[in-house]
């Protein structure tokens, strides 16, 4: 089953305290590089403003430099949130993209602020954007569509580049909007798997097929920590464990090393929270995570997986894309 269904990695260029932002991205390029050697389908990479720990802000940036420095792997941006930018600079930065890696670009959107409401402030001083996403997202088509002739702006380079758009979300909202677009569906297992059941199912019932999709496409973001053992896994899954209580903190979110025990570390009621945060989180050893992603998919029929891989060494982060490849088969 596993060996039909395409492995993607969401990319937050996660950075160690007291490390440079040049090595860091440094080391995302090269998880990018054996990402491709190993055949994974996607590398997408976040939108966070803000936030010391993750060095992901200027997103088409680094989409073009991943692109320059692999070989077949689509790269895309897992997403752009569309309030914070204008759609024709985004048409004519992901057009550029296109026009530059033919084939390779994917167009993600998602229309949170992906920072706190002060930093949203200065990226956009219109607050409602958001409710506009809608029309925004179809502004983005007409753009990277091919010309209309009535169309007073055109995005130059954008224009009939078709870049695969995709929608991503963590509610019903984008689910729904996906849907009546016919376009395909990213949820946000890896941060909010609530709605996860709801959200697919929703997508799927209401899908309308269009000139890019006859029928739906699923693809579920995931936390993955893999290793050699089932006890290697728990250890290493310490490091995003204390990242997400940071984020529920509101602390900086620097990468830290993993502990034997989060013991001390959290109340009872932060555990609880975290462990919501992660209950989709894939965790373990070749059989375990085999076993847990085959469940996945036969329960909510997803078409991909895209996972997120917050490890603090990088052999090890490095490893867990070999152990995924390895289960496929």
């Amino acid at each position: 089953m596993l060996s039909s269904i395409p492995f993607s990695l969401l990319e937050l260029a996660p950075m160690i305290k007291g490390d440079s932002v040049s090595h860091t991205l440094n080391k995302t390029t090269k998880y990018a590089q054996r990402a491709d050697q190993l055949g994974f389908n996607r590398f997408w990479l976040a939108e966070h403003h803000n936030m010391p720990g993750i060095i992901c802000a200027a997103t088409s940036i680094l989409v073009g430099h991943i692109a320059g420095k692999t070989q077949r792997i689509r790269v895309g941006s897992g997403g752009i949130m569309l309030p914070n930018h204008s759609p024709l600079v985004v048409a004519e930065q992901f057009g550029t993209l296109e026009s530059l890696y033919p084939g390779r670009i994917d167009l993600g959107l998602g229309r949170a602020p992906g920072s706190d409401p002060v930093t949203s402030r200065a990226l956009n001083n219109d607050m409602s954007r958001a409710e506009n996403f809608p029309g925004e997202v179809t502004e983005l088509q007409t753009l990277l569509g091919p010309y209309n002739g009535t169309h007073p702006i055109r995005a130059i380079p954008g224009e009939d580049t078709n870049v695969p758009l995709w929608l991503l979300g963590s509610s019903l909202f984008s689910a729904q909007l996906a849907a009546q677009k016919g376009l395909p569906y990213v949820f946000a297992g890896h941060f909010a798997p609530r709605f996860v059941h709801d959200a697919i199912a929703l997508y799927k019932r209401e899908f309308k097929a269009s000139n890019v999709l006859d029928k739906p496409y699923v693809m579920l973001a995931l936390p993955l920590v893999a290793a050699e053992t089932d006890e290697e896994a728990q250890y290493l899954s310490t490091t995003l464990k204390q990242r997400v209580l940071e984020l529920i903190r509101g602390k900086e979110l620097w990468l830290k090393p993993p502990v034997e025990s989060m013991e001390g570390l959290w109340s009872e009621q932060e555990r609880a929270h975290v462990e919501n945060f992660l209950s989709l989180s894939v965790v373990g050893g070749h059989v375990s995570i085999k076993h847990k992603l085959q469940m996945i998919a036969k329960e909510l029929e997803v078409d991909e997986f895209i996972f997120t891989n917050d490890v603090y060494d990088s052999e090890k982060r490095h490893r867990a894309l070999e152990i995924l490849m390895e289960i496929k088969h």
